[in-house]
């Protein structure tokens, strides 16, 4: 499953959850924009809020970019139900 995700580095707190005004998912990290380690803990905190391994979440656009797409791999079903509930 694509997602869209809107990162948000250097928050005072991590968080997933909300939609972005473009659609996406909000996704706030501590980590600073430098070096991959944002893109890393935002790949990182959407693996842990879908309830998948690290490994199941690759990144395929935005590696420098706070808008972000993200491939997950599980069930399409159950992905889609939680995108639901972490948009709300």
């Amino acid at each position: 499953m694509r997602i869209l995700v809107r990162a948000q580095p250097r928050a005072r707190r991590a968080m997933v959850g909300g939609a972005a005004p473009d659609g996406a998912l909000r996704v706030a990290v501590t980590e600073p924009a430098a070096d991959g380690r944002a893109t890393e803990a935002v790949q990182s905190a959407v693996a842990q809020a879908f309830g998948l391994p690290r490994r199941s979440v690759r990144l395929v656009q935005g590696a420098a970019a706070r808008s972000k797409v993200l491939v997950l791999d599980g069930d399409e079903a159950v992905l889609a139900a939680r995108m639901k509930e972490l948009l709300a």
